[in-house]
């Protein structure tokens, strides 16, 4: 019996349907069997998914069609929403570095545990905590710690105090991953610094043996002969020529002082605070609007206050004050007898002028014609370093050139002297 007309179009209807309806299957499949596509981004993809699940959800009249959607919409959203959070996180952690503890710089030898980058979390740990039992020095506005690595390397940790919160300038940031480029051997070496709410951390190669200022005071060592001093004004002068004459701009130390100038057990003298002095506690940058330590009187160049602007003569002024603390072993300001401040700077130059560089001699220094004659040439050119005008300054490197001169001759004079007592010594050993 032949079918109705309307029986046909229905069973037509029905198997168009169908077709339709496995054509649709037989797509999703090839999609999630990853057939040749377009490649796209994944926010792309991210949009995709929710339009496959919108779709399906419209259309979807059966069960093994909704799973098929669900298959692929979760096959997309595995492959790519994880490496956008992963994205994302990184993002995070990159932006929050700065604030909670941002990590400019670390060279081989101070590097965290297993080699990896030092973190604030192993300063931290190396410090103790910073326990008091670590503290090295303390001043007005900052605190110097030692600590200890996990691999046993020490390390210096200089925690300087904010002034209102202030943190640092970008230019500085960019100022001290210069310094850790600065490779000498009269340097602290700069392993890195992070930054805290209410501090600046900075971390620095650890000097065992104290500071000049220390053994000046013989509150280290047992005192410091002219010979040894000579050495440490020239590995002084030899470390400032390197920051002045840096290949790719000159830097300004801006608070050279013997505190700042640490001794190795064999007396080789490593300069610190390089570019931070003034920087760290003003939030400027190292150089021409640099501003001096606090702390630093005495050793602040005069013109400094008329001109607010710090150069390379305002660390060879300051280079000079450090001259005459190692020839008299005195402080740059004493409290004279009545209470007053006195400069040593002033009353040393004029008792040299005056013919008597031998009482500005400290007197824990041996005398001799050879000692005395290399201290009033070390005079003459500390008072050539402290002239007024900064014009009449010589440079740093003509300061060192002229010290090589003062040592080789004093060695000179010297060395037969003492050649001569040996011998006297030696004859009476004998007799005896």
């Amino acid at each position: 019996m032949a079918p109705s007309p309307a029986a046909s179009r229905r069973q037509s209807s029905s198997s168009g349907g169908g077709g339709r309806k496995s054509a649709e299957l037989s797509g999703s499949s090839d999609h999630g069997r990853g057939r040749a596509r377009p490649s796209f981004s994944a926010d792309v993809y991210s949009r995709q998914v929710s339009s496959y699940s919108a779709r399906s959800s419209r259309s979807s009249r059966s069960g093994s069609f909704s799973a098929a959607a669900q298959r692929v919409a979760g096959a997309f959203t595995s492959c790519f929403v994880p490496r956008v959070q992963v994205k994302i996180e990184e993002e995070e952690e990159e932006k929050g570095s700065r604030g909670a503890g941002c990590h400019v710089s670390i060279d081989s030898a101070g590097s965290g545990p297993e080699g990896r980058p030092l973190t604030i979390a192993d300063v931290c740990k190396a410090t103790s905590n910073f326990s008091e039992k670590n503290i090295m020095r303390q001043g007005g506005s900052s605190t110097m710690y030692r600590g200890k690595l996990k691999d046993g390397s020490h390390i210096a940790v200089k925690c300087v105090k904010k002034l209102k919160n202030q943190y640092l300038a970008a230019e500085l940031w960019a100022e001290l991953e210069t310094l850790q480029k600065i490779e000498h051997q009269n340097l602290a070496r700069f392993i890195g610094c992070f930054e805290r709410t209410d501090d600046t951390l900075i971390v620095l190669e650890y000097v065992s043996n104290g500071s000049l200022r220390e053994h000046l005071d013989e509150s280290c060592g047992n005192g410091l002969e002219l010979a040894q001093r000579l050495n440490i004004a020239i590995d002084v002068a030899q470390a400032i020529t390197c920051l002045h004459e840096y290949k790719e701009h000159p830097i300004i130390h801006g608070g050279i002082r013997s505190s700042g100038v640490l001794l190795t057990d064999a007396l080789t003298a490593k300069v610190t605070g390089f570019g931070l002095a003034g920087t760290v506690a003003s939030g400027s940058v190292s150089g021409s609007d640099a501003t001096p330590a606090r702390g630093a009187a005495g050793y602040v160049d005069p013109e400094y206050l008329s001109t607010y602007q710090l150069t390379d003569r305002s660390d060879v002024y300051s280079f000079g004050v450090l001259l005459v603390e190692l020839v008299t072993g005195r402080p740059p300001v004493e409290r004279s007898h009545g209470g007053e401040p006195r400069l040593t700077t002033k009353w040393a130059l004029q008792r040299c002028r005056g013919g008597e560089a031998v009482v500005a001699m400290d007197p824990r220094m041996r005398r001799s014609p050879a000692s005395v004659a290399a201290v009033e040439r070390m005079l003459a050119l500390a008072a050539q370093c402290v002239a007024t005008a900064r014009k009449d300054r010589p440079s740093i490197r003509r300061c060192t050139e002229l010290l090589w001169t003062i040592r080789r001759d004093y060695h000179r004079r010297e060395e037969p002297r003492c050649a001569a007592v040996a011998e006297d010594h030696s004859a009476e050993w004998v007799v005896r």
